[in-house]
């Protein structure tokens, strides 16, 4: 599953924290997915050849020539474009060409997808134009060679800008009533539904958002990636921004969020996001989803067996499928406590069991030595201390050097 910005834990509080992981580096070159939207009609566009078309160079040291000039919309920041190109190497190489593939180029303008001379070189076209660009080294792939492209190679590329698809822009907040709450949230109403209801702490909401800092520049979106996002209110998986203010919504609203940094992400950066930011979203109520209430396991009674680790377990029913090994992919039911009885995370209120690969460190040590117990059936009851979970210095909702306990179900064995 997916997952956003927005959200403190990965695959809730029971995952390692993703940015422990280290981030994968990706290939500024041509992605094949063709990116979706809706494409503003701008009449029929035409290109005209430029008789002595001029070089030009800009502060970065782009060098860029239009040799032919089209009608179109320009391309900005934040849409999504879609060019034809050829790129060579300064002694006449060519290295990639999507003219070639008969297959154009889309990606989003301005999210650093591609090369920093391409984001530059792009934005500076409308659609219909043609242009050679001769991008040095440091806009392009540095001093680290990228397939056939050498280290510090420049690089020229012939491109054709075929399409803008206009991107999300913030909704326009002019003459709107700015409601502010004693915490410093404010926000605004863009859509009032008739639906009345408003989430309870605990219920589970899915929301459509769009994220942007004080400058209008997206740094997330469900709705870019068509897939909303689903939390519980007041359980500390979002930031306390989000937790305020989607519990003044109902189904069918739509508000802009303005959430100041001690709100968000506080003093600390976070991804993208910069240390002390304070953040605005657009956001849509879509659902309130009723909670599905978890059952304690019945454990009195029971034994309690030990490991050398000092994972504690109670088997409380036992299944009849295959044992679960290192290496299997997993699929998982289970609910976690703190040591007072409080739910802090469950994939069965969400109804939606979790998957992942045994014994490759995706989950806190205390799961990938409990799981090896286990045979595809049984319901185990765990008690994992603060070494086998999340340490001295916790995580989102789990305090530091807390011992966690689990109501788990292994639901299905996969062998790779």
């Amino acid at each position: 599953m997916k997952k956003n910005i927005l959200t403190i834990t990965l695959l809730g509080a029971l995952m390692m924290p993703s940015f422990a992981q280290e981030p994968q580096k990706q290939e500024k070159k041509s992605p094949t997915k063709k990116q979706q939207g809706t494409t503003k009609p701008d009449g029929p566009v035409s290109s005209k050849v430029v008789k002595n078309p001029k070089t030009m160079k800009t502060a970065s040291g782009l060098e860029y020539t239009i040799t032919a000039k089209g009608n179109g919309k320009k391309a900005s920041n934040g849409d999504k474009v879609k060019v034809h190109y050829t790129g060579k190497l300064l002694d006449g190489t060519k290295f990639d060409s999507s003219v070639d593939r008969n297959e154009p180029f889309s990606f989003k303008l301005g999210a650093g997808q591609v090369i920093k001379g391409w984001d530059e070189g792009i934005a500076l076209l409308n659609v219909g134009d043609k242009a050679s660009f001769k991008i040095p080294a440091e806009l392009g792939y540095g001093a680290q060679p990228n397939g056939s492209i050498p280290a510090n190679a420049t690089l020229l590329f012939d491109v054709e800008l075929l399409e803008v698809i206009e991107g999300l822009k913030p909704w326009d907040m002019t003459g709107k009533k700015v409601e502010k709450t004693a915490s410093g949230l404010e926000y605004v109403m863009f859509n009032k539904s008739t639906n009345t209801q408003k989430p309870s702490q605990g219920q589970r909401v899915k929301v459509h958002y769009t994220g942007y800092f004080k400058d209008g520049k997206i740094f997330d979106s469900s709705v870019e990636r068509g897939q909303p996002i689903e939390f519980p209110i007041g359980k500390g998986q979002v930031i306390k921004g989000w937790d305020e203010g989607i519990a003044l919504l109902s189904p069918g609203d739509k508000a802009k969020l303005i959430i100041p940094y001690h709100l968000a992400y506080g003093e600390q950066a976070r991804g993208p996001i910069p240390a002390k930011s304070d953040l605005v979203f657009d956001v849509e109520l879509i659902e309130i989803k009723e909670v599905i209430k978890p059952v304690p396991y019945a454990i009195e009674g029971k034994e309690v067996q030990t490991t050398a680790s000092g994972l504690k377990y109670v088997e409380v029913e036992k299944g009849r499928g295959v044992l679960a090994t290192p290496g299997s992919v997993v699929k998982v039911h289970y609910t976690g406590y703190f040591e007072n009885g409080e739910i802090f995370d469950s994939s069965v209120e969400r109804g939606e069991p979790i998957e992942f690969p045994l014994g490759q460190g995706q989950v806190i040590k205390g799961w990938d030595e409990a799981i090896t117990l286990m045979h595809q059936g049984d319901k185990f009851h765990l008690i994992i201390p603060y070494p086998l979970a999340y340490g001295e210095q916790g995580y989102g909702p789990i305090p530091p050097k807390a011992t966690l306990i689990f109501d788990v179900e292994l639901i299905q064995v996969m062998q790779q």
